[in-house]
């Protein structure tokens, strides 16, 4: 979640300053990294993972009961087995 948020921010945030606040500012010789506001989604989604992967090395694992609920929610009892239509 907070990946998603970061990147959806972090895009939002560049598109919004070059398109609104300063859009006299809106060229290539402003730009970060030379990326336009219509390409920054693919570094807004580099950033989603490298915050998704950081945040996952620092919080602790899975409770098994948790692991365990969402198995049964994915395989409901007594559901058998899958047929072709």
């Amino acid at each position: 979640m907070a990946g998603m948020v970061t990147g959806l921010l972090f895009t939002a945030s560049y598109i919004v300053f070059f398109k609104f606040i300063n859009p006299e500012m809106n060229n290539a010789d402003n730009w970060f990294l030379g990326i336009s506001p219509e390409g920054m989604g693919m570094l807004g989604m580099v950033v989603n993972f490298v915050v998704a992967l950081a945040v996952s090395k620092v919080t602790a694992a899975v409770p098994q009961n948790v692991v365990d609920m969402v198995e049964s929610i994915r395989f409901p009892k007594g559901s058998g087995e899958a047929h072709d239509h």
